[in-house]
């Protein structure tokens, strides 16, 4: 038995010097990119560093400045807000899109790709269309909304510090086109067989899919809620490309990477920033702990008898 167990400890030793050995490249590179960044940053976050002069070292001071930063809580409420809407309003078009995508018609490829198109479209590129689309003079959005009765003087979007966020949350919605090819990788694994038992039992389609349809996706509407809430916290392109970098009207959509955009790069503020980075690791550290130690009470994983993670 003794020669057995020491066999196995050498063969599973064996395997994981394999293992590191065929990994080392990435380890290596992943260390020598990420590592010393992320510890300066670290560093940085308790100095006082502009990139021009040497750091000098202030403890907390950065933080404590956050505290009292009106801007700082303005981007802050922006992306949460923009969290708290994109995220959700994604995962239900993404998924309903998916219900739709996945019914055996003639055709469905086309439509299918139709779907996917926008999600492969630059962030650049899809930022400048939707300038173009929700242009308060000739934009193609308020010349439709023109020719709708009782509707003499549409929204300004862009402009009006009212429609910006909501604005950018529809172009979020626009490109759920990866999530949706996510959504009908699910849907395939979903037994037919259950479909049909509760068919003969007279179950509607209605509650044919909250009944077996959304249990069996719940993994993947879980993935798809942890990525997009990650995601939501860095937004940073197309509001700094509708905006012209300005987080304009009224700071209405200075969300917090932009933010943290202009404090390093515009201010040359990079301590200060590097604290903001910080703090938004800690945020999205928190938020995604939340999402993953409540979810074994909605997760449904078809191995286990109940949801785990």
């Amino acid at each position: 038995m003794a020669s057995t167990s020491a066999r196995r400890s050498r063969g599973w030793l064996r395997t994981e010097l394999t293992g590191l050995l065929f990994s080392s490249p990435a380890i290596i590179g992943l260390a020598a990119v990420m590592a010393y960044p992320v510890a300066a940053s670290l560093y940085y976050s308790f100095c006082n560093y502009s990139v021009l002069k040497p750091p000098t070292w202030v403890g907390m001071a950065n933080y404590g400045r956050l505290l009292t930063d009106e801007l700082f809580w303005t981007s802050l409420w922006n992306t949460l807000y923009f969290a708290a809407f994109s995220v959700p309003l994604g995962i239900i078009v993404a998924f309903l899109l998916a219900l739709l995508l996945n019914v055996k018609v003639r055709g469905m490829t086309v439509y299918r790709t139709i779907f996917y198109i926008p999600s492969i479209v630059p962030m650049v590129a899809s930022s400048v269309l939707w300038i173009w689309l929700f242009n308060p003079q000739y934009g193609a959005v308020n010349a439709l909304l023109r020719h709708v009765p009782g509707i003499s003087d549409p929204p300004g979007w862009l402009s009006d510090p009212a429609w910006a966020k909501p604005t950018i949350i529809l172009w979020s919605i626009w490109g759920v086109g990866n999530t949706v090819v996510i959504f009908l990788a699910g849907l395939q694994g979903v037994p037919q067989a259950l479909y049909e038992a509760a068919e003969v039992d007279g179950a509607s389609p209605w509650q044919r899919t909250l009944s077996i349809t959304v249990p069996y996706m719940t993994p993947y509407l879980f993935f798809a809620l942890v990525m997009g809430l990650i995601g939501s916290f860095q937004f940073f392109t197309p509001a700094m490309v509708m905006t012209n970098g300005t987080g304009g009207p009224a700071d209405s959509t200075m969300f917090y990477a932009l933010n943290l955009f202009h404090r390093a790069f515009s201010d040359f503020k990079m301590g200060y920033a590097c604290a903001m980075a910080w703090v938004l690791f800690i945020l999205v550290v928190i938020a995604t702990l939340v999402v993953v130690k409540s979810s074994a009470r909605y997760v449904y994983y078809e191995s286990a008898d109940e949801g785990a993670v």
